[in-house]
């Protein structure tokens, strides 16, 4: 029953979102995306998603939570691409 907000916190399972959540939480409009990763190659794929929807990466950060192992968590923020006027 949203439908619109100004900030979305994303944090998936580990196979990611995927294009259909995507498609809608790039319909709400929202100001930013707070995007939460457990897997780099999800996140990766949907952040294609969510280019195609009119987002892009504003910042980028991962952080190693489990030292001794490969698992790295990533946090990317999205913004909507500004349209020229």
């Amino acid at each position: 029953g949203i439908t619109e907000c100004d900030l979305i916190v994303l944090d998936p399972p580990r196979a990611g979102a995927g294009k259909q959540v995507v498609k809608h939480l790039v319909s709400l409009g929202a100001r930013r995306i707070a995007y939460v990763a457990c897997d780099p190659a999800a996140l990766a794929r949907d952040l294609a998603y969510f280019a195609e929807g009119g987002y892009r990466v504003r910042t980028l950060r991962a952080f190693d939570l489990f030292p001794m192992t490969h698992h790295v968590e990533c946090v990317a923020i999205l913004e909507p691409v500004k349209k020229d006027a």
